[in-house]
């Protein structure tokens, strides 16, 4: 019965410091009643759930106070009763609404509070989250991205670090136009944010960041080239490109191409490819035989569609090792192997684009006679035996390809009659698959020819991005040189794919154009490998980077 009392006299002084605040004129000569306050923080369930909307009410009164506020104020939030953290919670933007010097502070303690388990307890988070955000978007942000940053501080908890990425991801993200104001300058804040946070990020949460920097004004269709060079420098970081390199690091090799792939549009906006062809041409082309296959084919894949974008410079110094990896591919004469002719169109587009911005630079490599009046066509030398050897494997390639499109064209008539007499939507369904994976197959032997035909001449000209559409792609028709046609489809395993070196997977046909290895890499927030590599997979801190 005493304890009730107590309990009730409690309750009863916490309404009259509450009354007394009200009605003075000049609350911070209340101090004692705000201490009253403060104390009811260590009191029953129902003083603390009253000290939980008083506290933050008259806050701003008492400067020399807020520190025991603040505090007190932080326990009711960790309070085993859920009513009480609910209250306390709600109350938080209270405590900086007239003090933003609190913010980040606050901003800190709601982002810890984000692991809630209590659907309820979460939604009075984010609410509170919010509202902070609304007050000061700025010292907001900074206050929340410190949960994601990697520092030399012991680790964080990561269940809290992955609640406040899905936060931004979800509720701040989706509302920069109203949150991000004046919008240059805190879309440059935010992007700098991002970047700190770049240390140690798995490969799903950099896609992530990516996708939301490039939606930004500041990335926009109008941005100078420098601002997309700046997204570029970005992903080259994440791509490890001055790491020592390690043929036996697959997880190396699989963020490098991930990037490359990841960058191709910046490329194509202006931005420079060099720093990846170059790191390509030192450190993994010379190593290609040692990959394995399907790293092989998204490397040629990414690579062939960086090539229109490469510069006069680099484009000469990486044509040696394309036209090495095409006498490779491409046999002087009939061995009785099969031939990978998705890495043959690969290669010979990239081969055509390179030498498109470096013509002469294939008289000494393929022993043309282009001549543009510089030093470097090297005209007095004696390159005819390269003439003969490069344009003796163009026609073996062709006679390959001619007799892969005759069986491909015998086997897709086979499959239309296997289509009429199908009687099942899974037999039906197989059937499409095959057709489909005839298709492209027709696909590729047919830009093969239309890009051989050209580089039997002794000064051949060279065709350019625009008038081949790459097997693996959708949209335009290929060049057709011969009278099969050859449209639709999207990238799979093909009869022309020589020895099944490209595995069966669909490749980039589907997704738009993403490849298997980037959709692995890049697989949701929520999953993915955690260890091994550098650490969180893009980072150090132990979280895989989702590729295994």
């Amino acid at each position: 019965m005493t304890d009730v009392t107590e309990d009730a006299n409690d309750i009863d002084k916490l309404y009259e410091y509450g009354e007394r605040l009200n009605e003075s004129k000049d609350k911070s000569q209340n101090v004692e009643d705000y201490e009253g306050i403060i104390g009811a923080a260590k009191g029953s369930i129902k003083a603390k759930q009253l000290a939980a909307q008083l506290i933050p009410r008259f806050f701003k009164h008492f400067p020399s106070l807020a520190s025991q506020a603040v505090e007190a104020h932080f326990d009711l939030c960790e309070e085993d009763e859920l009513g009480i953290r609910v209250q306390a919670i709600r109350g938080l933007p209270l405590l900086c609404k007239d003090t933003p010097e609190y913010v980040s502070k606050i901003v800190d303690v709601v982002g810890q509070l984000l692991a809630a388990e209590e659907n309820v307890e979460r939604d009075a988070v984010h609410k509170a989250l919010m509202s902070l955000l609304r007050q000061d978007v700025k010292a907001s942000l900074t206050a929340l991205f410190k949960h994601i940053e990697s520092s030399d501080e012991p680790i964080p908890d990561e269940t809290i670090r992955e609640k406040v990425l899905n936060f931004i991801r979800d509720k701040v993200f989706p509302l920069k136009a109203e949150l991000l104001k004046p919008q240059e300058q805190m879309e440059r804040h935010i992007t700098d944010l991002v970047k700190k946070s770049l240390q140690d990020v798995t490969g799903a949460e950099f896609k992530m960041f990516m996708d939301f920097l490039k939606s930004l004004s500041i990335f926009g269709e109008s941005a100078p080239t420098e601002r997309v060079q700046e997204l570029v420098e970005i992903i080259e970081g994440q791509a490890d490109l001055d790491a020592q390199f390690n043929a036996e690091d697959g997880d190396h090799i699989d963020r490098m191409i991930s990037c490359l792939h990841m960058a191709l549009p910046f490329f194509m906006r202006g931005a420079s490819n060099s720093k990846f062809l170059n790191y390509l041409n030192k450190h993994i082309i010379p190593v290609f035989d040692k990959l394995p296959e399907e790293r092989k084919l998204d490397l040629l894949k990414n690579l062939s569609e960086s090539s229109p974008y490469t510069t006069p410079q680099d484009s000469r110094q990486l044509l040696p090792s394309i036209v090495q990896l095409l006498k490779k591919y491409m046999p002087r004469r009939k061995t009785g192997e099969e031939m990978n002719f998705t890495y043959v169109e690969c290669l010979l587009y990239t081969f055509h684009n390179l030498s498109h911005k470096t013509p002469n630079a294939t008289n000494s490599l393929c022993g043309y006679k282009i001549v543009t009046g510089q030093p470097s066509d090297r005209l007095g030398e004696d390159f005819s035996e390269n003439y003969k050897d490069f344009t003796e494997r163009l026609t073996n390639v062709e006679d390959l390809a001619r007799a892969t499109m005759k069986k491909l064209t015998q086997g897709m008539a086979e499959h239309n009659k296997a289509m009429a007499a199908a009687k099942t939507e899974e037999e039906k369904a197989n059937i499409k698959i095959k057709r489909q994976n005839t298709t492209t197959g027709l696909r590729t032997c047919n830009n093969i020819l239309a890009m051989t035909k050209p580089l039997h001449l002794k000064s051949p000209s060279f065709i350019g991005d625009k008038k081949i559409n790459l097997s693996w792609k959708e949209g335009v028709k290929p060049l057709t040189p011969s009278t099969t046609a050859a449209a639709g489809g999207k990238r799979t395993a093909t009869a022309a794919n020589g020895s099944n070196n490209a595995g069966n997977k669909k490749g980039r046909g589907e997704a738009g154009g993403q490849n298997q290895l980037v959709n692995r890499a890049f697989q949701g927030l929520s999953h993915g490998g955690r260890s091994g590599g550098r650490g969180r997979g893009w980072g150090g801190r132990g979280r895989g980077r989702g590729y295994h």
